[in-house]
């Protein structure tokens, strides 16, 4: 399995409602639960509503459409970085997932991932 790299810095924030938010940037993961409006967005990107926010995160997929019939995907790549004690935040899309980690640990996180057997794409 593949790994694209990102490059962007993320922040993960809470919004007061999205009417700010850029919605023609070229990520923007957008979370609404009955007590809460997230985002997860470029860090350049932030909207000025936000009521918390969280900056120092960097991000990868999954390269490809993943079928709704494969099982375990996060769960390997997860527990691969729990080995090595990083901590993610995962996105899940239609089309693929995407894990997101501190900034501080993505280098790391990506080197415990290749040496896992996972094809990292620059």
């Amino acid at each position: 399995m593949e790994i694209k790299k990102i490059d962007y810095d993320f922040s993960v924030c809470k919004v007061a409602d999205y009417s700010l938010v850029k919605l023609d940037s070229e990520y923007s993961f957008i979370g609404k639960t009955d007590n809460e409006n997230s985002l997860v967005c470029i860090t350049e990107d932030v909207p000025s509503n936000v009521t918390d926010r969280d900056d120092g995160w960097k991000a990868f997929r999954i390269q490809g459409s993943l079928d709704f019939s494969l099982i375990g995907i996060l769960y390997k790549i997860s527990g691969i970085l729990a080995e090595n004690e990083i901590g993610i935040f995962a996105i899940s899309t239609f089309n693929t997932d995407y894990v997101v980690t501190k900034k501080e640990h993505y280098q790391r996180a990506l080197n415990a991932l290749e040496r896992g057997g996972y094809k990292i794409e620059k």
